[in-house]
C-alpha cells in the first residue's frame, strides 16, 4: 500500500475475531493491566503470550502508534519515546549494539544533536564529523579510524541540504557500518532512508507527524536485526511516549500525506519569492535551481499528485548585510509565523538558529559550517501562500 493509504489505516490492524473494527485505537491510559490468571501475566512478561503488563513494556494506544509507524517506514519493530533526542538516544544505543564505540557524523546537524554527542562522548563513544554531501570524502573519513555506526539527517538543519542517502548507505554496506538516519525534516511521505539502505530511522514527532504543536514525541524505526536490543532498550531506560500523546500523534499522522504536500507546495512558492527579493541574499531549498542538492531531491523524494518532487516545508535563508538586531527587527515585525524554536506545525514557525537551536556550539563553529548571524531558518506552514510570502515581505521591510 501507499503511504498516504498506511498513514490511515496503519493503526487499526485487521480483526479477524470480531465482528467489528473501531475507527480510531483506543485511549488507553491505564500505568498496569490487571490478569485474572497469574499464569497469563508471566506469560506476557516472557512473551510468551500478547498483552500488556506495565506501560513502560508497552501500552495499547502506543502500540498503534509504533505498527503505524513500522509501516510507514517500511521497517519490522517501532518504539515511540517521549521526545526526539530521546528518540535520537536510542537509536544511537542500538545501533552501536557490539560495536566500536565511535560515531560518524555529518557536520552540520541539529544543535541538540550536538549536544547529545557531547554527552556521549563523557561516556567514551567518539564522534567524527565530515561533510556526507561529498560521498567521496565521507568514505575516506568512514576509513581513517574504526566506526561502530553512522549517523546523518536526511536534510540537514538548519542549511537544508539534502544527503544523498543512498550513497551513504551503499558506502556504509560495502564497510559493514549501520546507519542511522535523522527523517525528522522530510518524514515518510518525502523518502524512506530504510529503502535506500539505512539500519534505524528516527523521527521528533512532535514536529510534522504530530503536526500541530501540541506533543512532544519521538520515534524509532528499524530492521529486524536491532529490533529486539531496541524494545530492550525502551523496556529498561524507560523513555515510552505516554498514550495520550501516542493518541495524537496517531491523529496527525493520519492527515501526514496531505500536510506534507501542501508545506510543500507552499515552501516552494515563498522560497521562490524570496530568491527575488532585494533584501535577501542566499536561499536553502531544494526546490530551487540554485540549490547544490536539487538533484539528489529529484532521485531520492517521492512525487506529489501532480507529478512534482515534494521537497518539504523547511527553507533558509539569509538577509543581506543583516547582523543579530537587524534580524530580531524582522522576527518582531513578523504577523503571521511565530517566533519559536520548533517546525513542522500547520503554522508558519521563524527560528533564529544562531541564537535558539544553534546557540551552544560557538560562534567559531557556526561561522565554520555557514550558520551566520543573518540566517533564518523557516518552517513554512499550510496558511494561505499568499499570506505567508506578505507576511515576510513585510517583515523585511523593517531590517
Amino acid at each position: 500500500m501507499k503511504p498516504g493509504t498506511l498513514a490511515i489505516h496503519g493503526c487499526t490492524p485487521p480483526r479477524a475475531d470480531e465482528p467489528y473494527a473501531p475507527s480510531a485505537p483506543a485511549l488507553e491510559m491505564a500505568a498496569s493491566f490487571h490478569y485474572r490468571r497469574a499464569a497469563d501475566m508471566t506469560a506476557v512478561a516472557n512473551g510468551e503470550m500478547e498483552g500488556f503488563v506495565y506501560q513502560r513494556y508497552g501500552n495499547p494506544t502506543a502500540a498503534a502508534l509504533q505498527r503505524q509507524a513500522a509501516l510507514l517506514e517500511g521497517g519490522e519493530s517501532a518504539l515511540a519515546c517521549s521526545s526526539g533526542m530521546a528518540a535520537l538516544n536510542i537509536a544511537l544505543l542500538a545501533a552501536l549494539r557490539d560495536r566500536p564505540a565511535s560515531i560518524l557524523t555529518a557536520n552540520v546537524l541539529f544543535g541538540e544533536t550536538f549536544q547529545l554527542l557531547r554527552l556521549l562522548e563523557q561516556q567514551d563513544v567518539a564522534t567524527r564529523y565530515a561533510d556526507p554531501c561529498d560521498p567521496e570524502a565521507f568514505e575516506a573519513a568512514l576509513q581513517a579510524a574504526d566506526t561502530g555506526c553512522i549517523l546523518v539527517e536526511t536534510v540537514s538543519n538548519p542549511l537544508v541540504r539534502v544527503t544523498p542517502m543512498d550513497a551513504i548507505c551503499a558506502i556504509a554496506k560495502r564497510h559493514g557500518v549501520p546507519v542511522v538516519a535523522d527523517a525528522t525534516f522530510t518524514t515518510p511521505i518525502l523518502s524512506r532512508p530504510l529503502e535506500a539502505g539505512a539500519d534505524i530511522v528516527m523521527h521528533s514527532a512532535t514536529k510534522y507527524l504530530a503536526g500541530h504543536g501540541d506533543v512532544l514525541g519521538g520515534l524509532v524505526i528499524c530492521r529486524a536485526v536491532h529490533a529486539d536490543w531496541m524494545q530492550e532498550l525502551g523496556r529498561h531506560l524507560g523513555p515510552n511516549l505516554g498514550p495520550f500523546h501516542s493518541f495524537l500523534t496517531i491523529r496527525g499522522i493520519k492527515t501526514l500525506p496531505l500536510r506534507m504536500e501542501e508545506h510543500s507546495r507552499n515552501a516552494l512558492r515563498v522560497a521562490r519569492m524570496l530568491e527575488a527579493h532585494p533584501r535577501v541574499g542566499a536561499v536553502h531549498y531544494p526546490g530551487l535551481a540554485s540549490h547544490p542538492d536539487q538533484a539528489v531531491a529529484d532521485r531520492l523524494f517521492d512525487r506529489g499528485p501532480d507529478g512534482d518532487t515534494l521537497y518539504g516545508g523547511m527553507v533558509g535563508f539569509e538577509i543581506l548585510d543583516a547582523d543579530e538586531a537587524a534580524v530580531f527587527r524582522f522576527a518582531n515585525a513578523l504577523r503571521l509565523a511565530v517566533r519559536a524554536t520548533s517546525l513542522g506545525d500547520v503554522h508558519s514557525i521563524m527560528t533564529h538558529p544562531a541564537t535558539t537551536t544553534h546557540r551552544n556550539i560557538g560562534a567559531g563553529r557556526r561561522a565554520q559550517l555557514g550558520i551566520g548571524d543573518n540566517l533564518v531558518r523557516l518552517s513554512v506552514g499550510i496558511e494561505d501562500p499568499e499570506d505567508i510570502a506578505a507576511d515576510l515581505a513585510q517583515a523585511l521591510e523593517q531590517v
